[in-house]
């Protein structure tokens, strides 16, 4: 069976480390729009220069700037066993498109993995990262922006996928491994 699993969290809340255990133990190919997004800027091509003038500022990036390029991937990357989506979509207007775009390849979301963790443990995580990764969106400014951002532009999108019957809050605190125990449990019941 197809696999492709939505993870989904406020900024700081594990998607990306997570998502990395899961495309191994399921066969995914992860789909990071930070990482693609990150890599784009980093070529200083003009969609990358274009990128940075919405990250910088702690914003979303458009959504057509975000599934034309998923759509790229998607039409290179084919993976019979299914897709991670990590940090995407973060608008409902994202998941409407995502759904678009996924139906015209045959493919839907299996399930939405929402990881739930506390601001103030988040806000701690990400310092934490801006130390140890270089991160220039990790300081606390910036991440306080994006978890406003996260409240108001991202959460409702966990109600558009609980209407779709796909979503499964996972409590993303604990080990790595208590957390990644939790979403393995929740996959298989829809395996």
């Amino acid at each position: 069976m197809v696999l492709n699993v939505i993870i989904f969290g406020a900024p700081g809340s594990g998607k990306g480390t997570q998502s990395v255990y899961i495309a191994e133990k399921y066969g995914l190919e992860h789909l990071s729009t930070g990482d693609l997004l990150r890599a784009e800027q980093k070529t200083q091509s003009e969609l990358g220069r274009l990128i940075s003038s919405y990250t910088d500022q702690g914003n979303l990036v458009p959504d057509e700037l975000i599934i034309d390029m998923l759509a790229k991937v998607l039409d290179t990357k084919k993976n019979e066993n299914g897709y991670i989506f990590d940090g995407f979509p973060r608008t409902t207007a994202q998941a409407e498109a995502l759904k678009e775009m996924l139906a015209e390849r045959g493919i839907k979301v299996s399930i939405m993995i929402d990881l739930e963790v506390a601001e103030e443990e988040l806000i701690d995580r990400l310092l934490k990262r801006g130390i140890t990764s270089g991160r220039s969106d990790d300081n606390y400014e910036t991440i306080q922006k994006r978890i406003q951002v996260y409240h108001t532009k991202t959460a409702p999108v966990l109600d558009y996928y609980k209407k779709e019957g796909l979503a499964t809050e996972i409590k993303g605190t604990g080990s790595l491994q208590e957390i990644f125990n939790r979403i393995t449990a929740a996959i298989e019941l829809v395996q």
